[in-house]
């Protein structure tokens, strides 16, 4: 069997300053209190919005298409199969973005869009140029784009007779408003606050880059199938976390890693390592990441989600006396991984021994109060020396071990000492686990969609890490190159080129002056 061939993908993120990021204005007992700390109640309100979807248990009809990619190397315009690179900012920090996204380049001329990495949908969607309702600002520092079909040379609109509006239409993620194979394909996707996004659906170049062997980096671009938004309301017309769209990273035939798969032009596996710092930023790579350590639990077949079998959780190695009928999947209940999610929710019944026993799992005395449902605890202390560690145990015996920052929020100080709530919340009458950024962060995640797994280790996400690529069958170490959302390879290198011509003039000038004349 041929060794399989390795990128090294470097992604220090600089990331794009984020500013002027404020909450709506629903206040906490606990933030008059101690002022400097931030609000609760808000993320889980915007949390509740997205899971509207998740929780309706939709059945989908999944169909995966697994092709043989060719190891071949190609033109730009066909891409070559490799490693699709994106770069990756935002941060997990609940109060000071609270999402993760990332860059995509579309059209001809290509415009690039800011879009939220979401595990939990599977369309790509961007903002159009016609959009009533959509934002014109961010909170986070952005410049918005709008697409412009009419203004791509390479755009066209999908009809209803087109195939891949029929795979929408299996999922609910497209419709027809008629019996006219001629008309647009058009999708609406309403949640539960009243905000909602609408639109119809089009076809254009998507530009990306490729890593491929011998450390070589290609500028790839293939046609993809996306949502153009034509109308939002509700909370998606506000400003202060506004950015271009979504990218849906489901499993589903609409998926822009189901697409590019089904074209050759990447595996159909991704992986995510999303810094927790509150610099944030991270890595996403189309391809697998194959760092040591790594675990893996099977998908539960025919959901519409990722869902994973939880079996039970353990605090400091002591498993909790919780049914394991709680944690089975089914249409009402289960768990599952949304990167579109900020915090983790607990089903309704799980919740209450789990923070029971964290509760009376810490090892020293500690002040506390309860602040919206949220357990909240004042100690001057280490929260990695006094906190418990969490295991929480997938099929597979594939444990997510949680460390206390993946479970605790700190929301201010007070006479010097720190005060941290539970950030995992109770998902209250509702008996479905959804983890989100609070407990994905530092740690690669990997979606093997073609084993049906996923798999998880707890990792620096500020260092390179090894991708399986396809390439020539030998072992090949190639640096990706690093860049933030606001910079490109080629303009990261003409700062390096600057600043060592800089530095050696300076160094010409202090050492040896009697060069200079």
């Amino acid at each position: 069997m041929a060794a399989a061939a390795f990128v090294v993908i470097l992604l220090a993120i600089e990331g794009a300053v984020v500013r002027g990021f404020t909450f709506p204005a629903k206040m906490m007992t606990l933030e008059r209190a101690f002022p400097h700390g931030g609000q609760i109640e808000p993320l889980r309100s915007r949390d509740g919005v997205r899971h509207v979807e998740l929780l309706k248990g939709r059945k989908r009809k999944l169909g995966v298409q697994v092709q043989v990619i060719n190891n071949s190397r190609a033109v730009s315009s066909s891409p070559s199969p490799g490693v699709v690179d994106f770069p990756v900012d935002g941060s997990s920090n609940p109060f000071s973005v609270g999402l993760y996204f990332t860059r995509v380049k579309l059209g001809n001329p290509m415009k690039e869009f800011y879009v939220q990495i979401d595990t939990g949908s599977d369309v790509l969607w961007v903002t159009c140029s016609s959009c009533i309702g959509c934002p014109t600002t961010s909170g986070l520092n952005l410049e918005l784009e709008f697409f412009d079909p009419k203004s791509s040379s390479s755009s066209s609109i999908i009809s209803c007779s087109d195939q891949r509006c029929s795979y929408g239409i299996q999922t609910s993620d497209s419709m027809c408003s008629s019996s006219n194979k001629n008309s647009e394909c058009m999708y609406k996707f309403q949640y539960g606050d009243g905000s909602g996004t609408s639109g119809y659906y089009v076809s254009d170049s998507m530009h990306f880059d490729t890593v491929v062997g011998n450390g070589m980096i290609l500028n790839s671009s293939a046609k993809v199938l996306f949502g153009c938004s034509n109308t939002q309301t509700g909370d998606l017309t506000k400003s202060d976390r506004a950015v271009d769209g979504i990218l849906g990273l489901g499993q589903a035939e609409l998926s822009v890693v189901s697409q590019l798969s089904s074209i050759g032009a990447s595996p159909r596996v991704f992986s995510h390592c999303l810094k927790g710092t509150n610099e944030g930023g991270g890595i996403l790579v189309f391809g697998k990441i194959v760092e040591p350590g790594i675990v893996y639990t099977p998908i539960v077949k025919d959901q519409p989600h990722y869902n994973l079998n939880l079996q039970s959780i353990s605090i400091n190695g002591k498993t909790l006396p919780i049914s394991s009928s709680l944690f089975t999947t089914s249409n009402a209940q289960g768990t599952i991984i949304d990167s579109g999610t900020t915090l983790a929710y607990l089903a309704d019944k799980v919740y209450d021994p789990f923070v029971n026993a964290i509760t009376s799992a810490v090892s020293i005395p500690y002040s506390s109060s309860v602040s919206n449902g949220s357990q909240c605890f004042i100690t001057s202390s280490s929260i990695s020396i006094i906190f418990p560690s969490i295991s929480l145990n997938f099929e597979g015996s594939a444990p997510m071990v949680l460390k206390p920052e993946h479970y605790l929020i700190q929301q201010g100080t007070i006479s010097g000492a720190a005060i941290w709530c539970i950030g995992v919340q109770k998902n209250e009458g509702q008996e479905i686990t959804i983890l989100g950024d609070l407990i994905l962060k530092d740690r690669i995640v990997v979606y093997d969609l073609v084993g049906q797994r996923i798999g998880w280790t707890d990792y620096d996400c500020s260092l390179p890490v090894n991708v399986s690529s396809p390439s020539s069958g030998t072992n090949e170490f190639v640096n990706a190159g690093q860049y933030g959302i606001n910079n490109s390879p080629s303009t990261n290198f003409a700062h390096f080129y600057l600043a060592a011509a800089v530095t050696v003039i300076l160094l010409q000038i202090f050492l040896f002056p009697f060069f200079i004349l």
